[in-house]
């Protein structure tokens, strides 16, 4: 079982770090995972009992580790927020920040005598990092050693004792001002995916005797009937019972054209209703509606670390330790070993410690992922988690189910064929009766052409893969594929389209042609994909090879396989698996029940969240709300330009740091220098991650 804290005020990846390898050594603990940019800590136990117990030790554990994170349960995180940034907003400490660095211009200014320079720095030095050193102390006491509040403290304190006091001073107000712009950074990644939350309706409209009553939308049940005005959030999904209007999904799907909706059309949660009054008959309860799912998939966007994340945070906490080790050393031995002054290896070891944090890659390789996820949700992708976008990146085998993926899934009649003294009516009317239980697109679109009311069947069986056996009139009507009618004598037509074959007691009595075509957007998509570096397409599919072969052709599909039931797609999947290159990753796009397996078993799995089953959604590991295919190339843009800025990001931070810590050991780097390998890096690093929130669409 699994409960969620928020760790409000954490801004500090190295400090999420801590909190997560500690919280996963906790009694009881099975897994402890800390999203810093939603500021969550999700744990993970076998006793539901211990979690009141967990949130006191969480508690101790934040407190010594960032005295100023505020825990709590994930439910009264608003009311914690809330009295946090009102603690925030307290101008005192921009003040005496201010005053510090007025301090420290007058001292680089005016020539002064030694004891009067000493004075006005020393007093500048308390006022801008005073707080800094204040919590290293803190940190010390606690056995928390390496972090960068102990780095800064001891580099420029070490700065003060050899008489440099321009530059220890100089250190701590650029980490204080590098510390402000990684702050504003991770405010501005975390407002690209909280923004989403907007979209979380306040009220229902809620039609009863007594007229509409303002309600929860929890409270709402499925079939009860609301109110939507002009200008408010449509609450629930449902179906319009009366009116006319033009709905904006923008938040939804990333799309800015508004939708028209009439009586009978769908609406989805989350929409704004433009125009017209609208009385929507509710049918999912809230917790299963289009925008609580949405919630719930951007609130744990960031759950699934990619391996450089993890990688990275394992880095940190043993590179810093390390440099330290390294800068006591080299302002120990050289001095007894080749003679001579101590101050001099001092001042090459300050430059170590202050050039050593790993701030730069702790911070910025988290905020390239989540600036990546909150990208791709304003195009209408929702992407799980940073290990699911980091995979993206990788595809060379695409693979899609047919109906509603690649083709619009609105199936029309186009061919009455009766036979064996069966009227175009009567065998219409069959199909229209034996296909009333099932909610299939085919079997919808039959009982649509059929256009009178229907229901007179009983006995209903579900052959899966096959069709339908019923009773209508006493008699045994079988509607479905040819595998249905085994041992009937009929002949198959030649023709393109979805064949729907009917039998009355054992007789046979014609055939209805469905037709589906391809989606606008899905040949584009194709293209799309091989321009950005798929090697191979295919399609799954149950509908009969002829179709699936005229859809292939037509949107140029390397591969087509037809005639499937839900457990042989996965038998083909595994085929492809096998055709695919060692690094390469294979994805699934599906939106129907019987795809969850599939969806399951991909690399990625990436469900249509417009028209998708809650189980391919549930099942997917990225959603598509617009349903169009071509938003997969899309998506495996941001994921590469993702991927691309986190290796700058590493090559670049790395690079600078190595190269300033040998020009330090040497004594050719200063403190000036040190001061940009650590908090010139980490701005540019956080600078250069921010990139991943600004991909173009196509």
């Amino acid at each position: 079982m699994t409960q969620a804290y928020t760790l409000d005020g954490l801004c500090c990846a190295n400090c999420a770090a801590k909190i997560e390898h500690r919280a996963t050594k906790l009694n009881g603990v099975k897994s402890a995972t800390v999203d810093m940019m939603a500021q969550k800590l999700t744990i993970t136990a076998d006793d539901p009992s211990r979690f009141p117990a967990l949130l006191k030790e969480i508690t101790q554990i934040a407190a010594r580790i960032e005295p100023d994170i505020t825990v709590s349960l994930i439910e009264k995180r608003e009311s914690a927020r809330k009295a946090t940034a009102e603690e925030r907003k307290s101008p005192l400490s921009k003040i005496l920040m201010g005053v510090g660095v007025v301090l420290f211009a007058a001292g680089m200014a005016l020539a002064l005598d030694p004891r009067a320079e000493l004075a006005i720095f020393f007093a500048s030095y308390l006022l801008i990092g005073g707080k800094v050193v204040l919590c290293a102390l803190k940190n010390i006491s606690k056995g928390q050693i390496f972090d960068e509040n102990f780095l800064m403290t001891i580099a420029t304190i070490g700065a003060f004792a050899i008489g440099e006091y321009p530059e220890g001073v100089a250190v701590m107000l650029f980490y204080q001002v590098g510390e402000a712009f990684q702050s504003y950074a991770v405010g501005r990644s975390r407002k690209s995916i909280t923004a989403l939350m907007d979209i979380r309706p306040d009220f229902a409209n809620l039609v009863t005797p007594n007229g509409t009553e303002r309600v929860s939308p929890e409270d709402v049940s499925v079939g009860d009937f609301i109110v939507v005005k002009p200008g408010e959030k449509v609450p629930l999904d449902g179906a319009v019972a009366e009116g006319r209007s033009a709905l904006d999904t923008s938040a939804l799907t990333g799309e800015s054209l508004p939708r028209d909706v009439s009586p009978g059309d769908e609406v989805l949660s989350g929409s704004i209703n433009k125009s017209g009054l609208l009385t929507i008959e509710v049918k999912k309860p809230f917790g299963e509606s289009t925008v609580s799912k949405i919630l719930e998939l951007v609130q744990n966007a960031s759950d699934a670390k990619a391996p450089v994340e993890n990688f990275i945070t394992k880095f940190a906490r043993y590179y810093t330790p390390a440099v330290v080790l390294a800068a006591v050393a080299l302002a120990v031995i050289p001095p007894l070993v080749l003679g001579g002054g101590f101050a001099g290896w001092i001042n090459r070891a300050l430059v170590f410690l202050v050039v050593s944090c790993p701030c730069a890659l702790v911070i910025s390789i988290p905020l390239s992922f989540f600036g990546g996820i909150g990208g791709a949700s304003r195009h209408g992708i929702l992407v799980k988690g940073s290990h699911y976008l980091d995979a993206l990146h990788n595809v060379d085998t695409a693979v899609f189910d047919k109906t509603g993926t690649l083709t619009k899934g609105v199936f029309t009649v186009t061919k009455i064929a009766p036979a064996n003294g069966f009227s175009a009516d009567k065998l219409l009317a069959l199909a229209a009766e034996a296909e009333s239980g099932s909610n299939h697109p085919i079997a919808r679109s039959i009982v649509r052409a059929y256009g009178q009311p229907v229901g007179g069947a009983s006995e209903y069986e579900e052959v899966a893969g096959h069709g339908v056996r019923v009773k209508i009139g006493g008699k045994t009507v079988l509607a479905g594929n040819a595998k249905l009618l085994d041992g009937i004598a009929f002949e198959e037509p030649d023709t393109v389209g979805t064949v729907i074959y009917l039998a009355v007691d054992g007789v046979f009595a014609g055939h209805i042609v469905i037709a589906d075509e391809a989606k606008s957007d899905s040949k584009k998509a194709m293209a799309a994909l091989k321009a950005v570096g798929v090697k191979k397409t295919a399609m799954l599919t149950g509908d009969s090879r002829a179709v699936a072969q005229e859809i292939g052709r037509e949107l140029g599909l390397d591969t087509v396989c037809a005639e499937l039931l839900p457990q042989h797609k996965v038998e083909q999947l595994e085929k492809l698996f096998e055709t695919k290159s060692g690094k390469g990753k294979l994805l699934f796009v599906g939106d129907g029940i019987n795809d969850a397996p599939v969806l399951a078993r991909a690399d990625i799995g990436v469900a249509m969240g417009g028209g998708g089953s809650d189980a391919a959604i549930e099942a997917a590991d990225v959603v598509l709300m617009t349903d169009e295919p071509s938003k997969i190339a899309h998506a495996i843009r941001i994921a590469k330009k993702t991927r691309t800025i986190v290796w700058q990001n590493i090559a670049f931070a790395l690079g600078v740091k190595g190269v300033i810590l040998v020009l330090g050991a040497l004594g050719i780097a200063t403190m000036w220098e040190a001061v940009f390998g650590d908090v010139g890096v980490a701005l540019i690093a956080v600078l250069n991650a921010m990139r991943a929130m600004r991909v173009a669409a196509p």
